[in-house]
């Protein structure tokens, strides 16, 4: 059986990655969870100086060949070396995880609905559309919690940064979802409706 291809995006403190997290429960060991944010280019070659300079909100930030390819593999059943990005260093980890390959599949992350290429192997599109005030709450509060920020920094970001990147790439690209789910993780109406439908999907390639 081909495994299924689920895609998750919203913007950044949308909520998307508790409806994967919600989905990831529901099928137990038949999924396998890969996060955009793991693709982040290496950039092990530029001078810290450069390295803070990232733009992470932008399509070109990341290293999508090599998740279109690791896709591919999982879709071919084979195992993948998923990469671990250290926000504290801007680059990607020495180690790696091992992925192995699952019937549903959730791509997670604010681009992945922005690249045709994604698209097109996905087989159900999903859009967490979220107030902004509650957004760029919960990003202070996880980037100074879990990302040392400082409230100035992550403010200044988000004005001259993540808002402007939103406008650009995300919210544009939440007109090729399936299914568009307000609140996130917290609408367990829409999060139900998606997992019957991931289900009716895996009962018909079987």
């Amino acid at each position: 059986m081909k495994p299924i291809i689920i895609g998750v995006a919203g913007g950044s403190g949308s909520g998307k990655t508790t409806v994967a997290r919600n989905i990831c429960e529901r099928f137990s060991d038949s999924v396998a969870l890969i996060e955009q944010d793991a693709y982040y280019k290496d950039q092990s070659h530029l001078p810290m100086g450069e390295r803070i300079k990232t733009n992470y909100d932008h399509p070109l930030a990341f290293d999508t060949d090599l998740l279109l390819d690791h896709l591919d593999k999982l879709l071919k059943r084979e195992p993948i070396q998923k990469p671990v990005y250290d926000y504290s260093q801007h680059t990607r980890a020495p180690k790696s995880v091992t992925v192995e390959p699952k019937d549903v599949i959730i791509l997670e992350g604010i681009l992945i609905l922005e690249d045709e290429r994604l698209r097109d192997r996905m087989d159900i599109k999903v859009f967490v559309d979220t107030d902004a005030d509650v957004r760029i709450l919960r990003r202070l509060e996880r980037d100074m919690k879990n990302r040392g920020r400082t409230l100035d920094s992550v403010i200044q970001q988000y004005l001259t940064v993540v808002r402007p990147m939103h406008l650009q790439f995300i919210e544009p690209s939440k007109r090729y979802a399936d299914l568009i789910i307000p609140e996130g993780g917290y609408n367990q109406v829409a999060v139900n409706l998606l997992v019957n439908q991931i289900q009716t999907i895996l009962l018909r390639n079987n």
